[in-house]
């Protein structure tokens, strides 16, 4: 029977949290039973293993990510949505390292034709490329790049690795727009 206040979406918002803290490879049931002050086998009830707590952890955390995009590039176009993008995915990253780290992991892709916010991630993201005149098999590739060029960004921003030499901050600004004309001059597939 299931514990009473125990309830798969709480589960998953402190796994998420706990993500956050220790990061999400250090995830466990028996962690998340002790921060509920229960015995591990009180969350299969409400979820099957540890692999779909993970999976929750990364729709939700892909769902809120998203939703921060949206705001950031709402009514926007171009350049300043592309920065936007950037900068609502980089925050994201940064602030919420755990949960961006779940977003990593792959995902049945069953599941991922079922969750909005996958659906919802890539309307907005290739509703942004499009305006840059891209279509298939074009909007793959840049989407690959922008995905490939945040998440290297933000990894080696969160490690430390960028030194001092220089602002971090406008090394980024400098990377949207290095990226933002690559998009402009795109390489048309013949």
């Amino acid at each position: 029977m299931p514990r009473a206040g125990l309830t798969p979406d709480r589960l998953v918002a402190a796994a998420a949290d706990l993500a956050d803290e220790v990061g999400f490879e250090n995830v466990t049931l028996s962690a998340l039973a002790r921060r509920f002050g229960v015995k591990d086998a009180s969350l299969y009830s409400h979820v099957k293993n540890l692999q779909d707590l993970r999976t929750r952890v990364a729709l939700l955390a892909g769902g809120e990510m998203i939703d921060r995009i949206a705001v950031a590039v709402a009514g926007r176009a171009g350049k300043e949505a592309l920065a936007g993008f950037a900068g609502a995915y980089r925050e994201y990253a940064l602030r919420h390292p755990g949960r961006y780290a779940a977003t990593q992991i792959p995902v049945d892709q069953g599941l991922v034709a079922e969750a909005p916010a996958f659906r919802r991630t890539a309307e907005i993201t290739y509703g942004m490329l499009r305006a840059y005149g891209l279509d298939e098999p074009d909007l793959t590739d840049a989407v690959r790049l922008l995905r490939s060029t945040f998440h290297g960004y933000c990894a080696l921003e969160a490690g430390g690795s960028f030194g001092a030499s220089r602002d971090v901050q406008r090394s980024w600004e400098k990377a949207i727009d290095a990226l933002h004309t690559a998009l402009t001059h795109w390489p048309r597939e013949p």
